[in-house]
């Protein structure tokens, strides 16, 4: 098998979630003996090629971050500028988000539905998963630990061709997280997460409290 993986998040790959998830699923896709094409949107000098492949290839997968309740606005640049195919091309998704409820992403996984239609292929599926915020900021091995699930992903799609295996519908997780769960969260991001994000930005170089607003 081969596929077409077009990275729709608008960070650069050294500070994309969604390219250190790639890497994992990829390394789950290609145990069977597939292969593959990547192309990362960031970099508009790609988009030449990965529209090319986007036309030749019949098996296409894109995997983006859930940008306030839908598509980054950069992959929808993009695919304005797709030609109309097939239903013999199959779209294929991986959306994933810093929230941690499946409830959180189902609106966007719903538009998925409609742009494969919209651009008249035929549907594989999305691999719906949240929580994935801690990514950007962990390292060696924790990096490791935080992607690992989604090699088990890769290697059901490199055998199967998409997304609706039943362990691909129950990667998601919680719907919604329990009440007490909520409640111990939200007092938490006033207090503790505040001061570990004020920490962060220090190591970053940032010289001014996270408050601050200068216009």
């Amino acid at each position: 098998m081969h596929a077409v993986i077009i990275n729709g998040s608008p960070r650069v790959q050294n500070h994309s979630n969604t390219n250190r998830i790639l890497r994992k699923f990829i390394d789950g896709f290609c145990e069977a003996g597939n292969t593959f094409e990547l192309y990362s949107l960031s970099d508009i000098t790609t988009w030449d090629f990965a529209r090319e492949a986007y036309e030749k290839n019949d098996n296409i997968i894109f995997a983006l971050p859930l940008y306030v309740e839908c598509v980054p606005g950069l992959m929808m640049e993009f695919l304005e500028t797709l030609p109309s195919k097939n239903k013999d091309t199959k779209l294929s998704f991986i959306l994933q988000s810093g929230f941690a409820e499946g409830l959180q992403l189902r609106c966007g996984e719903t538009y998925l539905k409609i742009l494969t239609e919209r651009l008249n292929c035929g549907y594989g599926g999305a691999i719906v998963k949240g929580d994935n915020f801690g990514i950007r900021f962990a390292e060696g091995e924790e990096v490791e630990k935080l992607t690992e699930p989604y090699k088990e992903i890769g290697k059901i799609f490199g055998k199967e061709g998409d997304f609706f295996n039943s362990k691909c519908v129950s990667f998601t997780g919680p719907e919604i997280l329990p009440w007490l769960l909520r409640v111990y969260i939200g007092i938490y991001f006033k207090t503790g997460a505040k001061k570990n994000f004020a920490h962060m930005a220090k190591s970053w170089g940032c010289d001014k409290p996270i408050e601050y607003k200068p216009w």
